[in-house]
């Protein structure tokens, strides 16, 4: 490349303009951070020989007044060997092409940024869209689950009302001497020790037996509202879990050494017991608690979370 330092000995009425230099080494320096007015001077006054030489030149002159400021050299338009130099006015269209040029540099950068600012704007709007669309899938389940808890305890109680209906009616045709109008009838008034047999295996007994264990948590733990908040919670994932994956053995099996689970149920009052009503047991040397497939009963974990649900939703629940 021509070198752009211009022999001096005779020029016309004073005429300035910018000198030619490197424009791949100019480029390189501005990645490395230097701005164009001191990359360009560096380059200049260097002889625009290479990177390292224009480097040195820079940290040399970096104290120097006119450091940042674009070098100026004088326009020769003198006809010497027969070349030519460029005149003033060639040297205006020169100038204005180069602002031009470091004009759309400029523009196309903004608009490359501008570009990445709207992608990265897209990929949040996607990433919400995402996460609330999993959240509201996971809402959907919730309140079908408990809609179906809700549907078995009300087929419960209307069968229960039902069997203590048909016994109210065969003790008074008993007591009048009359025989039966069913076999069911006569089945449903065998002596109560008979019915106690079935008690321990009746969800809807269950369910009272797991709410007494709520309430006595929240009892003792009354002034921990945070502590037994957590603990219904922790219960919930777990009977939750099961509900939803029964197969999944990973949430049918429990690790009593946990800290977690030591911190958040093992400890309180009732933690334990509530999760063997749900069907948990010890097993393996008393190192986990585990619920085995073929004793999943979603009837129980369909009580075990109502009860939850009504223990955390209730501001009066252990209260009365």
């Amino acid at each position: 490349m021509r070198n752009c330092s211009l022999s001096f000995s005779r020029f016309s009425n004073g005429e300035m303009a910018v000198p030619e230099v490197d424009k791949q080494m100019l480029r390189e320096l501005e990645l490395m951070g230097f701005p164009t007015a001191r990359a360009t001077r560096a380059l200049h006054f260097s002889g625009n020989s290479t990177i390292e030489a224009a480097i040195n030149w820079v940290i040399e002159h970096e104290n120097d007044p006119d450091i940042d400021q674009m070098p100026l050299v004088p326009i020769n338009i003198e006809i010497e060997n027969g070349m030519s130099w460029m005149t003033p006015d060639e040297v205006k269209i020169k100038l204005q092409k180069l602002r031009e040029l470091a004009r759309k540099k400029r523009d196309e950068e903004e608009q490359g940024l501008q570009r990445e600012r709207e992608k990265d704007r897209i990929r949040a709007g996607k990433e919400l869209l995402q996460a609330k669309q999993i959240n509201e899938e996971n809402e959907r389940k919730r309140m079908l689950l408990l809609r179906k808890v809700e549907k078995e305890q009300e087929k419960r109680a209307r069968e229960k009302i039902l069997q203590k209906l048909r016994e109210d009616k065969a003790e008074r045709r008993s007591k009048l001497g009359l025989q039966p109008q069913d076999p069911g009838d006569a089945k449903s008034a065998l002596p109560s020790q008979r019915k106690k047999s079935s008690v321990s295996v009746n969800p809807a007994t269950k369910a009272e037996h797991m709410r007494d264990c709520l309430r006595s948590l929240k009892k003792t733990h009354k002034d921990d509202d945070a502590r037994v908040k957590r603990a219904f919670q922790t219960l919930l994932i777990y009977v939750r879990n099961v509900a939803m994956n029964p197969d999944a053995e990973k949430f049918r099996k429990i690790r009593l050494g946990n800290p977690n689970f030591q911190e958040r149920v093992a400890r309180l009052k009732g933690g334990m017991e509530f999760l063997e009503l749900c069907g948990f047991e010890k097993l393996e040397g008393d190192e986990y608690l585990c619920l085995p497939r073929d004793k999943v009963d979603m009837a129980v974990l369909s009580a075990a979370l109502s009860q939850l649900n009504s223990a955390m939703e209730n501001p009066f629940f252990g209260v009365l």
